[in-house]
C-alpha cells in the first residue's frame, strides 16, 4: 500500500480509538442503563465529526499533489471512505439510544444479546489499523466478516420481537423500537462491510466489492503469473453496472487478460454470446480464459485481444489507419452477414423500442417532453403521436432475411488489430438473429454522438457515417433488400433519440433530437406501399 501520511495516521488512529471508547460505553450501557453513561455518549458526537474531517481535508490535500491515475489517490479515497464508515458507526451508537430512549420496558429489548453484538463491532474497528498498515486483505476480510455474525444476531432478535408482537403485556410501541435499535446493529455491520471493501481495494489497487474480490482471486489462480507479479487497472465501468478491468504483468506491462464482473444475469449473457460467436464465426470474439459465479454476480476472465478500439482510431489515428479500419470492418461485417443469414424475415421493431425509452430520455432533458404546437394556425403532430404512427408502419416492412448481429454495436466495442489486419468484437450480451439494420443504425450514431467539437474530427466522423452506409447500401442491393433505407431511417432516428440520455451537452443533445424527429416525419412522408422507394439524404443528416 501507498505511505500514509502521518496526519492522516495519526487521526486514523485517535478515530478509531474514540469510536472504539463509544463503542464500550455502549455495551456498558445494555449491561446498566443509566443516563450518565448514555450522556458520555451523546457528547461525543462532535469529536468523531471532527477527526473524520481532518481526515478528509488531509486526503483532498494529498490528492491534488498525486500524479494522475496514480495507485496513491485511490489510498486516498479508500481512506475517506474508512473515515466516513467509521464516523457513522459513532451516530449509530447514538441512534440507538434515541430508540432505547422512547422504550418504557426496558426488558422488551432483551438487552443481555446487545454486548455481543457490540463486541462484534469493537472486533472490526480494532482490526482497521493492523488490515491498513501492514496491506493485510485477510485481516480486511476479517473485518468484513463480521457483518455476518451480526446479521445472525439480528436475526434472533427479529424473530424474538415479532414473538413478542402476540403477547398481550407488551405494548407495540417498546417491540417497535427494540426492531429499530436492532436494525441499527444491522446498518453497522454494512459499515463494517464497507471499511473491509475500502481496505481489500487500496491493498490491491483496484475498487473492489466483497462479490468481486472473491471472483477476482479465484480467476486470477488460472493465470499462469502468480497474483504478486500481476496487478489491476479499471479499463471502463458500463451502464449496466458491470466493471471491466485489465490484470497486467508488472515486470512486461502486458495486459495477460481481461476481468470483466457484475450481475449474473448479465455476466452469463455474455458468456452466451462470446460462446454464440465461436461456434458461429470463430475468431471474431475473445476466448474465454475462466468463468466464476457467487451468489447474485458472476465473473468472466476473457482473452486480452491485441489492437485499437474503433472510437480511438476515428478520434486519435491517421487519415490512412482510419480507412483501413473501416474498409476491413465493412469486408467483416458483410461475411459474417453473408455466412450466418437465414430465410427467416426480420423486424427491427425500433419505435416499439423508442417508445420505451422516451421516459428515461426526458428524465435527463426534461425539455423534450411532448407538447402540442401551433404553428400558423396548424396544429402540428406531436412526435409521440409520430412514434406511434411509425411503429405501425415498421411493423409491416420487415427485413427479407435475417443476420447474426452485435447486439450493441457501439464504437468503442469493435476492436481492429492494425498488424493482422483483424477485427474483433467486445461486448457480446446482447447479440442475436435479427435485422442488421439494428447494428448500422448503433454504429452510425455512435459515431455522430462523440463529443468532439475540433472541425477536423467532426469532418472525419461524417466521412466515415456516410461511407459505412453506402457499403451497407450496396450490401443489401446486392441481397435484394429493397427497404433497407426506410428502415434504416427508423433505426437512425431510434439511435439519435435514445442516445440523447447519455449526452449532457443540451445543444448536442438537441441536433440529436431534431435529427430523430426529422427522420420519423420523413419516413412517414413516404406513402404507403413506396417503401422501396424511399431513399436516405445520409449527407445532411451527418453534417452539422
Amino acid at each position: 500500500m501507498t505511505n500514509i501520511p502521518k496526519t492522516i495516521r495519526e487521526n486514523l488512529h485517535f478515530l478509531c480509538a474514540e469510536i472504539d471508547g463509544q463503542l464500550l460505553q455502549l455495551e456498558a450501557f445494555f449491561k446498566e442503563p443509566t443516563a450518565a453513561t448514555a450522556r458520555r455518549i451523546m457528547d461525543r458526537a462532535g469529536y468523531a465529526h471532527n477527526l473524520k474531517t481532518r481526515i478528509h481535508t488531509a486526503c483532498l490535500y494529498q490528492m491534488g499533489t498525486a500524479k494522475k491515475q496514480n495507485r496513491k489517490k485511490l489510498t486516498l479515497r479508500s481512506l475517506e471512505f474508512i473515515a466516513t464508515d467509521l464516523q457513522r458507526l459513532a451516530n449509530l451508537c447514538r441512534q440507538c439510544l434515541r430508540h432505547v430512549e422512547r422504550i418504557d420496558q426496558f426488558s422488551t429489548l432483551v438487552p443481555e444479546r446487545y454486548p455481543a453484538l457490540v463486541t462484534n463491532v469493537r472486533t472490526g474497528v480494532g482490526k482497521v489499523e493492523e488490515a491498513l498498515v501492514k496491506s493485510d486483505s485477510e485481516t480486511a476480510i476479517s473485518i468484513g466478516q463480521q457483518q455476518d455474525r451480526i446479521e445472525a444476531g439480528y436475526k434472533k432478535l427479529f424473530k424474538t420481537y415479532t414473538d413478542e408482537m402476540r403477547n398481550p403485556d407488551k405494548a407495540p410501541a417498546d417491540i417497535a423500537n427494540s426492531l429499530l435499535v436492532a436494525s441499527e446493529f444491522r446498518r453497522m455491520g454494512d459499515s463494517l462491510k464497507s471499511i473491509s471493501e475500502a481496505l481489500i481495494s487500496a491493498n490491491i489497487g483496484q475498487a473492489v466489492n466483497f462479490e468481486r474480490y472473491f471472483s477476482l482471486q479465484n480467476l486470477m489462480s488460472d493465470l499462469e503469473a502468480t497474483g504478486s507479479d500481476l496487478k489491476i487497472e479499471t479499463i471502463a465501468e458500463t451502464r449496466s453496472g458491470s466493471s471491466i478491468s485489465a490484470i497486467r504483468d508488472r515486470k512486461t506491462e502486458a495486459v495477460a487478460a481481461v476481468f470483466k464482473d457484475g450481475e449474473k444475469s448479465k455476466v452469463k449473457e455474455e458468456r452466451q454470446g462470446v460462446e454464440s460467436w465461436h461456434s458461429i464465426y470463430p475468431g471474431l470474439a475473445p476466448k474465454i480464459l475462466a468463468y466464476q459465479k457467487r451468489n447474485q454476480s458472476a465473473a468472466l476472465l476473457i482473452e486480452h485481444l491485441p489492437g485499437l478500439t474503433f472510437e480511438h482510431i476515428v478520434l486519435n489515428e491517421s487519415d490512412a489507419l482510419c480507412t483501413q479500419a473501416l474498409r476491413t470492418l465493412s469486408k467483416t461485417l458483410k461475411d459474417v452477414w453473408k455466412q450466418t443469414k437465414t430465410k427467416e424475415p426480420a423486424g427491427l421493431g425500433s419505435m416499439q423500442q423508442l417508445s420505451k425509452r422516451l421516459g428515461e430520455v426526458r428524465r435527463v432533458h426534461p425539455e423534450f417532453r411532448d407538447s402540442e404546437i401551433n404553428f400558423a394556425g396548424a396544429r402540428l403532430t406531436s412526435l409521440d403521436k409520430l412514434i406511434e404512427k411509425a411503429a405501425e408502419r415498421e411493423a409491416h416492412v420487415a427485413a427479407p432475411f435475417s443476420v447474426y448481429i452485435h447486439g450493441d454495436f457501439n464504437i468503442d466495442n469493435i476492436i481492429f488489430d492494425p498488424g493482422e489486419n483483424r477485427i474483433h468484437f467486445i461486448d457480446l450480451h446482447r447479440s442475436r438473429y435479427m435485422d442488421y439494420v439494428q447494428d448500422v443504425s448503433v454504429f452510425m450514431v455512435s459515431n455522430y454522438r462523440l463529443q468532439v467539437l475540433e472541425q477536423e474530427t467532426r469532418q472525419r466522423i461524417n466521412t466515415v457515417s456516410q461511407a459505412f452506409f453506402t457499403s451497407v447500401r450496396n450490401f443489401a442491393r446486392k441481397q435484394g433488400d429493397a427497404t433497407f433505407e426506410f428502415r434504416l431511417a427508423l433505426g437512425l432516428a431510434r439511435s439519435f433519440a435514445t442516445s440523447t440520455r447519455f449526452i449532457f451537452d443540451k445543444s448536442h443533445a438537441r441536433r440529436m433530437w431534431l435529427r430523430a424527429q426529422y427522420l420519423i416525419e420523413q419516413a412517414l412522408n413516404c406513402p404507403l406501399g413506396d417503401e422501396a422507394r424511399f431513399r436516405l439524404r445520409i449527407k445532411e443528416i451527418f453534417v452539422d
